[in-house]
């Protein structure tokens, strides 16, 4: 069924493109003014964020059925992270630190329902786009960067639709919600269907559109341009060309085990039910293979968004100069372990997707990144601020808590060695080790999974004593002393939120006991 759009928007300039065109790889190259034989000290940045991608993207082969030709090409023409991890599970502290570069338990920014500038550690840090525009690159966004309508006011020349408005304005269906019926407290936008509307009528086009016409001026010093893309985020409404694509009668649900949840402690089976028991109300509805078919088309749907900016750089006369970097803030569960949306710390989560691209004849990298490798050395989100910095030759900053990856862009199959931290509100943790992905949650309940014997994380080996040096090894790499959350940050909570740990304390409060009673 299609749904007809509420809400319209005046389409954008920037006309459909071909598939063909779409795939181009640029042949990197010099600009003229630096001469034949100079390296470029200061390239342009495009940077591209995507929201709650998981690894349904055809070169992480998440999901059978993905279609992400876009995304897969781009990948022969740079370097695919595909072990790549963030921070926290949530929108809001994993582009905090993204863009930051400091962990959550390094600022105390753990929740979505912080104001990200009201945590103290953060109120004079420099983000990254801060930084580019204070060492005389000229910076411009559209879209969501940070979470929502959290701004950074000293970060950009131009932001579209506004500094204080970041988002444009989306489509929505005229009756909410479309196809998943109503619960109790249940997130308003966890919805999905089809729309009948073109890709200009989005508010991702927009902001494609927006960054696609920067590509097109004359700039007289390096640019950092960042595109917010907001999909697959919920609610799944895109144009109904994208459903298409995806039959309802062939979609498949993601493979689960029946009595997955037979090994877990009370806090992982916690955040299962935690704001609402989707998975039973998802059930209940019918509604588990048209909830994967929304997700499939919004992939696509941004796929083909990512396409329309990298087709506007091959246009543009800053292509063989511009470093071009993809990632998304953290992944999507769409019923494993009968677990829907993202706050969790299981695989499926905290992967996410990272590539970039950086042309030849750079000053730091001259021969470019390597071309059509993936890697599967683990990296973090973190690791993307300081390996601009060190690309760009910007002043460096000793208080990152990432790495630069500008080596492993070189030589991404070369071997390091590191754990990957991820932390979901205050005190729960995952270590990702080598072939290891250990979890210690708020009260010292844990997980451990083989991944390399499986993937699908099915069999936790933590109570096994055999595994026992393992655990306490990895449980060795969790920091010893994080920051508190600082109340000062929290923001009024509405009624379906889950309110984010503040201490160990609080967590056993009945506080907190109380407002976790009114989910079922």
């Amino acid at each position: 069924m299609s749904i007809k759009a509420g809400k319209k928007h005046n389409p954008g300039t920037l006309t459909g493109i071909t598939l063909a065109l779409l795939l181009m790889v640029s042949v990197p190259c010099h600009s003229s003014e630096e001469g034949t034989t100079a390296l470029l000290k200061h390239p342009n940045v495009l940077f591209i964020s995507l929201d709650d991608m998981n690894d349904w993207v055809g070169t992480l082969a998440g999901h059978e059925q993905t279609l992400t030709p876009v995304l897969d090409k781009f990948s022969e023409s740079g370097v695919n992270f595909t072990r790549n991890y963030t921070p926290s599970p949530g929108c809001n502290p994993s582009r905090s630190a993204t863009l930051t570069g400091l962990h959550t338990y390094t600022s105390g920014m753990y929740s979505n329902y912080q104001e990200w500038r009201q945590v103290p550690k953060l109120q004079s840090v420099q983000t990254i786009g801060q930084h580019f525009r204070e060492s005389g690159y000229y910076t411009a966004g559209a879209g969501k960067i940070f979470h929502y309508d959290q701004v950074d006011t000293k970060g950009w020349d131009d932001y579209y639709p506004s500094i204080m408005k970041p988002m444009p304005d989306d489509n929505f269906p005229e009756k909410r919600p479309a196809n998943m019926p109503p619960f109790k407290y249940m997130y308003s936008m966890f919805d999905w269907g089809p729309l009948t509307i073109t890709d200009e009528e989005t508010g991702d086009f927009e902001t494609v559109d927006y960054i696609s016409r920067q590509l097109q001026k004359t700039h007289d010093k390096p640019f950092f341009l960042a595109a917010g893309i907001y999909r697959p985020h919920l609610p799944w409404h895109v144009p109904q060309k994208y459903f298409d694509r995806f039959p309802l009668e062939s979609i498949k649900r993601p493979e689960t085990l029946e009595d997955d949840l037979s090994d877990l402690g009370p806090v992982a089976k916690e955040i299962i039910t935690r704001g609402g028991n989707y998975h039973k109300h998802v059930l209940e509805a019918g509604e588990w293979e048209k909830a994967v078919q929304g997700y499939l088309a919004s992939i696509a749907f941004a796929d083909e968004m990512v396409g329309r900016l990298l087709q506007a750089l091959e246009n543009s006369d800053y292509a063989d100069n511009t470093i071009v970097v993809i990632w998304s803030d953290h992944g999507w569960q769409l019923g494993e372990k009968q677990h829907w949306r993202k706050f969790a710390l299981w695989e499926n989560v905290i992967r996410t997707v990272m590539m970039m691209r950086v042309p030849e004849k750079l000053e730091k990298l001259p021969g470019g990144s390597a071309k059509g490798v993936a890697t599967t050395n683990l990296t973090s989100l973190l690791d993307i601020y300081p390996t601009l910095v060190d690309l760009c030759s910007l002043p460096e900053r000793d208080d990152f808590d990432g790495v630069s990856l500008v080596s492993m862009l070189a030589e991404p199959t070369k071997t390091v060695s590191r754990p990957v931290i991820s932390t979901y509100d205050y005190g729960s943790y995952s270590v990702r080790y080598e072939n290891w992905h250990y979890i210690r949650y708020i009260d010292d309940s844990e997980e451990l999974y083989d991944l390399d014997s499986d993937a699908e994380e099915w069999h936790n080996l933590a109570p096994d004593k055999k595994f026992a040096d393992i655990n306490q090894q990895l449980a060795g790499f969790i920091p010893s002393n994080p920051i508190d959350l600082p109340e000062v940050s929290l923001i009024e909570l509405d009624e379906h939120h889950v309110p984010p740990f503040r201490s160990r304390e609080y967590f056993f409060s009945k506080e907190r006991q109380a407002w976790m009673e009114r989910f079922d």
